[in-house]
């Protein structure tokens, strides 16, 4: 049963989540189980095929030879007759890193953790970690025979180094998943959980690394390709057969990353060794009696290295381009002289990382003259964190003056005025954002004593703001005197009366980004007379005594004296 089967109940819920440490047994178990199962069958399939007593004697020495390759799968040595073996292939992590990957995402799971921090996917690797640490090294001293004496130390810190980086990245794919976001790998899922910075010189690492990568195996399939003649002479002087053709070609298979990071050391300058005394690299090969392996063909002839690798060379330059932008590019810096420090710091730790995997492909393969195989890892690194850090330190910065310089020719977008806030309108309701919900309700219609119509006023120009203007929303236009006000519909919001033809409306308030000073309200003239009256001068001042109108004109009665 796989444990995302035995784990679908305890996903569901935290009421069905079991205790970290009892998922972290079971995962490990799971593990061992699976990959002691796969071993053990390719184990049979060569003890069939090969003399019986080259993979052990009887089904217990079978299955001596299965833990023993389990074993050599984490990078864990082993002492034969003949010396120490430690040249091991990298292959192999690929079986208990992918088993070990899809444990820590079920552990995370059915334990509950991913409703926890990013410290819960720590917990989950160090619990599956241990248990599995502390089975590899029980199979370790069950294996021991006095032909092959595993390493009990090594499979201790090899398994729990495997176990915690494998698991690790399976819980932290599993808890990004788990919040809603779509990642295609561990490492994706790691970054998402790391703070900017580290993020940024993980990923200018991870690109650097990537392509010194990239161009050592380049340069082994160029040279594996021109000499394949040679590779089939090889393999015929063997003749294996089908079954141990096979069983050759997967093992050439599982030493292929091996072969990868011999080609790193290559275009780095060190280069590496194929026994005592020998040495491939740019400044020339030395070579002495090699394995009869066919990959081996793809070594160069002894003498003056070729012309063609030497463009090998600049790959820890472009490799240093590569993580040098990546590292800026994930977290611009915003002083000119933070980003080449930034650069340089990528290029340390690029040279760590070769210097690690220097560090695991090589080793002895007995004693003697096989004593050393494969690159030096104190040299590697060191040729790579320099070549590598100068040239990100370099593209770092001009990544880095490009962004900034860019942002200033731009400029940075101003953020909208508080004020100004409300005074926005949507596309949709043509209403100002910070205004009520409720629409206005319409003016009501003209009275009918309005002969002439009412003229549209123009929309204004829009002017430009004034930083020490007061705001165009707080002043009023004054209200005539004289003018009659009209009563207000229910609901409407408009502040001004309706004003005769003469009034010259008021713009509205998002045309008039700067206001003026209100201007002095004139007062209504009074109500027009008559035309005929409004043509005739005014009557004089009237003395005491009765007035008529007789035709349109005013007629002063006064008393005469009587006479006499």
């Amino acid at each position: 049963m796989t444990p995302e089967r035995a784990g679908a109940g305890g996903a569901g819920g935290s009421a069905a989540a079991r205790p970290l440490l009892v998922t972290g047994l079971a995962g490990a178990l799971w593990c061992v189980g699976i990959g002691l199962v796969v071993l053990t069958t390719v184990t049979l399939v060569g003890w069939v095929a090969a003399p019986r007593t080259a993979l052990g004697a009887g089904l217990p020495g079978v299955f001596r030879t299965a833990i023993n390759f389990w074993l050599v799968a984490h990078h864990a040595g082993f002492a034969g007759p003949s010396g120490r073996v430690g040249l091991l292939p990298l292959g192999l992590l690929v079986l208990p890193g992918a088993l070990l990957y899809r444990s820590g995402g079920w552990m995370i799971r059915a334990a509950g953790v991913p409703r926890r921090t990013r410290v819960g996917v720590l917990h989950v690797a160090v619990a599956l970690a241990a248990p599995y640490a502390a089975l590899a090294g029980l199979l370790a001293l069950a294996a021991t025979t006095p032909a092959v004496r595993p390493s009990a130390w090594q499979a201790l810190l090899a398994c729990f180094v495997t176990a915690l980086v494998a698991g690790g990245l399976g819980a932290a794919r599993a808890l990004v998943a788990s919040r809603g976001k779509r990642v295609r790998s561990g490492l994706g899922a790691l970054l998402n959980l790391l703070p900017p910075r580290p993020r940024s010189l993980v990923v200018g690492v991870a690109g650097a690394t990537a392509t010194l990568l990239a161009c050592g195996a380049l340069l082994v399939g160029a040279s594996l390709a021109l000499h394949l003649p040679e590779a089939g002479r090889l393999y015929d002087i063997l003749a294996p057969g089908a079954v141990g053709g096979t069983l050759l070609f997967l093992i050439q298979l599982a030493y292929l990353p091996n072969a990868v990071v011999w080609g790193m050391a290559y275009a780095v300058g060190p280069g590496f060794s194929v026994g005592a005394g020998t040495s491939v690299s740019a400044t020339g090969v030395i070579l002495d009696t090699v394995p009869s392996l066919p990959m081996l063909a793809a070594l160069p002839d002894p003498g003056p290295a070729p012309l063609p690798s030497l463009v090998a060379l600049l790959a820890p330059f472009l490799a240093g381009a590569v993580g040098g932008v990546l590292t800026v590019r994930a977290l611009p810096s915003p002083v000119y002289e933070g980003a080449p420090v930034w650069g340089f710091v990528t290029g340390l730790l690029t040279g760590g990382v070769a210097a690690l995997l220097a560090a695991l492909s090589g080793g002895p393969l007995g004693g003697a003259r096989l004593a050393t195989m494969g690159p030096s890892a104190w040299q590697v690194g060191m040729m790579a964190a320099l070549e590598v850090g100068i040239s990100a330190a370099v593209a770092a910065w001009l990544a880095n003056w490009t962004i900034l310089r860019r942002s200033v020719v731009e400029g940075p977008a101003a953020p909208p005025s508080p004020r100004r806030a409300g005074a926005k309108t949507t596309a949709k309701t043509g209403t100002k954002t910070g205004a009520k919900a409720e629409a206005p309700a319409p003016r009501p219609e003209p009275a009918a004593e309005t002969t002439a119509p009412k003229k549209e006023a123009p929309a204004p120009a829009p002017r430009r703001s004034a930083p020490h203007a007061a705001d165009a929303m707080l002043f009023e236009e004054a209200e005539p005197v004289l003018t009659p006000r009209r009563r207000k519909a229910k609901g409407n919001e408009d502040p001004l009366p309706e004003l005769i033809e003469e009034e010259t409306p008021c713009p509205t308030p998002e045309a008039r980004a700067e206001p003026e000073p209100a201007p002095e309200p004139e007062p209504a003239p009074e109500p027009a007379p008559e035309p005929e009256e409004r043509l005739r001068p005014l009557p004089p001042p009237r003395e005491s005594g009765r007035t008529e109108n007789r035709g349109g004109a005013i007629y002063v009665l006064r008393d005469e004296p009587p006479r006499d």
